[in-house]
C-alpha cells in the first residue's frame, strides 16, 4: 500500500472506510478526496499558474473536439478504477462515447480514454509513479499526460501497438503535444500561454 500511495496523507482519523462511507463524505464535503483500498486521502489545492494551464487546456481540447464522440471533462467529474478501488478527479479527462457510470455512484465515471494531470508541486511524484501504476489498471487508457507548473516540461504516456507504454517529453515552446489517440495537435506555447514560464 504505501508503495503505492503515500502522498498525499490520509485526511481521515479512521482507518479504513467502505465506498459507502467515502462517497457520503465526499457529498457532504467543500473539498475533493481520493480513495484507494478503504483509506481516503485529501487532494492539493490548484495554484495560480495551475489554474491558467488548464483553462488553456480545456479550451483547446473544447475546439479540438467540438462535434466529435469525445469530450472534454475538468476536475468535478469523478472517476473510478474497480480493477483496483481508486476513485480521484483527474483535472482533466477525455472520454469517448457516453458517459459509463460507476457501478458504486451514478455521479462517477469510468472508461476514459486520455487523462491528464496539472503538476503541483506537492504530489508530483505520487502522479508519476504510484498513480499513473494505478491508471494503467484502466482498460480503456490510451494516453497520460503529466503537465508540470514549475518549468516547461510535459509528458506523455502513449500505450503502443504492443500493450506497453511510451514516453514522450516536450520542453520547448515550439514543439507540438500530440495526443495520437485523438489526432490532436496542441503546441507547448498555447498549453503555458499566460504562466509567465519560459523554456
Amino acid at each position: 500500500m504505501d508503495n503505492i500511495l503515500n502522498e498525499p496523507a490520509p485526511a481521515y482519523q479512521k482507518a479504513f472506510y467502505t465506498v459507502a462511507e467515502y462517497l457520503a463524505m465526499e457529498k457532504a464535503s467543500d473539498t475533493k478526496h481520493e480513495f484507494f483500498q478503504g483509506e481516503v486521502f485529501a487532494m492539493a489545492g490548484a495554484g495560480r499558474r495551475h489554474n491558467v494551464i488548464s483553462k488553456n487546456m480545456q479550451g483547446r481540447l473544447f475546439i479540438a473536439l467540438e462535434g466529435r464522440p469525445c469530450q472534454p471533462y475538468g476536475s468535478d467529474l469523478r472517476i473510478h478504477i474497480p480493477e483496483n478501488t481508486l476513485f480521484t478527479y483527474p483535472y482533466i479527462s477525455i472520454i469517448c462515447g457516453e458517459i459509463t457510470a460507476s457501478k458504486e455512484d451514478e455521479d462517477t465515471a469510468v472508461l476514459p480514454t486520455v487523462l491528464i494531470e496539472i503538476l503541483p508541486p506537492s504530489t508530483k511524484n505520487y502522479d508519476r509513479g504510484g498513480k499513473f501504476k494505478l491508471y494503467r489498471d484502466i482498460p480503456t487508457l490510451k494516453e497520460y499526460i503529466l503537465i508540470d507548473t514549475e518549468a516547461i516540461n510535459i509528458e506523455c504516456f502513449r500505450l503502443n501497438a504492443t500493450g506497453h507504454w511510451e514516453l514522450e517529453e516536450y520542453k520547448t515552446q515550439e514543439t507540438v503535444l500530440t495526443l495520437a489517440s485523438l489526432n490532436i495537435h496542441i503546441t507547448i506555447r498555447d498549453i503555458y500561454n499566460g504562466t509567465g514560464l519560459t523554456a
